[in-house]
């Protein structure tokens, strides 16, 4: 805790000063122009990786960025509501005009999914979580990967994709998204090199960012 603590001291002393109007212009208000969906993998850090400042980004964060299907969140009402009323939020209230899911490599949801069920009985919460990752298991599992690499691979990206069609049962998010209103994105960040992969709606493949590459979809 004594690192937190100094960074703290630090934080108030050089960071928060060299942006001092920024945070004055935020003390009343926000108007992030982008939702972020991310893991809670302490090796995700949304602003870092975004090169982004306070108030630009509204971040939800949750083990293994799962958006929870609208209809299935609203009758399993116990379990699913924060990252609902999150997104919620975001569209009706901040009239957020960006989206992006961002899911990691090396994730530890993707590889749980494949665990024997005795593996999560000390956490019934998270096993409850993850539970709605099985749609993703079973594509993954239909296209056979020929290894243990491969497989995890392949859930990862797989995953994201299912998350973006289940931001896609929100009524308020399709109706903003047709208008065009509203852009979405799937992004895919590789811890161990930086690299981030965006995913394209339109041919269904994830393909890196690079300045050479058309970032819009």
């Amino acid at each position: 805790m004594k690192e937190l603590f100094e960074g703290a001291i630090k934080f108030q002393e050089e960071d928060f000063n060299a942006h001092k109007d920024l945070y004055e212009s935020l003390k009343k208000h926000q108007e992030p122009h982008t939702l972020f969906i991310s893991c809670v993998d302490s090796r995700v850090v949304p602003n870092l990786i975004t090169n982004t400042l306070p108030g630009d980004l509204f971040v939800v964060r949750n083990i293994g960025n799962i958006v929870p299907p609208y209809k299935e969140s609203q009758t399993l009402r116990e379990g699913y509501l924060a990252t609902t009323a999150a997104i919620e939020y975001a569209l009706t209230i901040l009239e957020i005009q960006n989206i992006i899911i961002c899911g990691h490599s090396n994730c530890g949801a993707c590889a749980a999914i494949y665990e024997p069920p005795t593996k999560l009985e000390q956490t019934p919460y998270v096993k409850k979580w993850i539970s709605l990752l099985n749609p993703v298991k079973q594509k993954v599992e239909s296209l056979k990967p020929n290894s243990k690499s491969k497989r995890i691979w392949l859930t990862e990206q797989i995953n994201i994709e299912q998350q973006l069609e289940n931001l896609m049962t929100y009524p308020f998010v399709e109706e903003r998204f047709d208008r065009g209103e509203l852009r979405i994105y799937g992004w895919y960040y590789i811890i161990e090199t930086g690299e981030i992969l965006n995913y394209n709606l339109i041919s269904r493949e994830f393909k890196p960012i690079s300045h050479n590459k058309e970032k819009k979809q």
